[in-house]
Parts: C-alpha cells; sequence; structure tokens
C-alpha cells in the first residue's frame, strides 16, 4: 500500500505538470514543469522525500527497461536512418563527451563551492 501511495503522488505531480503544459503557452515539455513542481513541494516540505522515496528509486531501478521501447522504434525506422547513420553517430558522440564534460566541470564547481563554505 505504501508504493502505491508514493506512485499516486508521484503521478499527482506528472498530472499537473501536464495541467501546467496546456494551461501555460511555451514550449516546455510537461515532464520539466512536473520536476519543478516536485522539487518545490519537496523544497518547501509540503510533500517529505519519505513520501515518495522508495518509488522514486524504483523507478531509477527500472530506468534502463524503459529505453527498450525506444531502441526497438530506431530499429524499425532503420530504412530513414540508414542514409545518415554516420552523421547520428557522431553527433551523438560528440554531444555525449560534451555533456559528460560539462557535467563534470559543474559538479567540480559545486564541490569546491561547498568545500569554500564549509571553511569559512
Amino acid at each position: 500500500m505504501k508504493y502505491l501511495r508514493q506512485f499516486g503522488i508521484i503521478l499527482l505531480i506528472t498530472f499537473l505538470g501536464e495541467i501546467l503544459k496546456t494551461i501555460i503557452p511555451l514550449t516546455i515539455p510537461a515532464s520539466i514543469y512536473g520536476l519543478v513542481l516536485m522539487l518545490i513541494a519537496l523544497q518547501t516540505k509540503a510533500i517529505h522525500l519519505d513520501s515518495v522515496e522508495d518509488a522514486g528509486v524504483f523507478l531509477i531501478e527500472i530506468m534502463p527497461v524503459m529505453f527498450i521501447p525506444a531502441a526497438v522504434g530506431l530499429m524499425d525506422s532503420w530504412a530513414v536512418l540508414k542514409p545518415i547513420w554516420i552523421p547520428v553517430i557522431v553527433i551523438t558522440v560528440v554531444t555525449t563527451i560534451l555533456v559528460m564534460a560539462v557535467t563534470g566541470r559543474v559538479t567540480q564547481f559545486v564541490i569546491n563551492l561547498e568545500k569554500r563554505r564549509g571553511a569559512k
């Protein structure tokens, strides 16, 4: 019953994100609205972490399985992708390296910032 309640809270926040997407005329995905709502709810303690933590951990653990339909979709689209697969691979590799580098730099910056704050 605990997991059902936690999934219910997550789905409610997701649904509110979908509602915001229809109300606000911006090109922001509904999932981003949902993530921002969840962040605000957790930061303001409107929702306690214990109320969604177990379901969130479960969803993160099964995340790789969620990519299988996308991979199958790519295989179905092979006829369209075949002429451009080299540029797609190059773009994917370059952007992956770029994202990893930027993420590493931001992480280093945050760690150094925390060290400086702790030293004061």
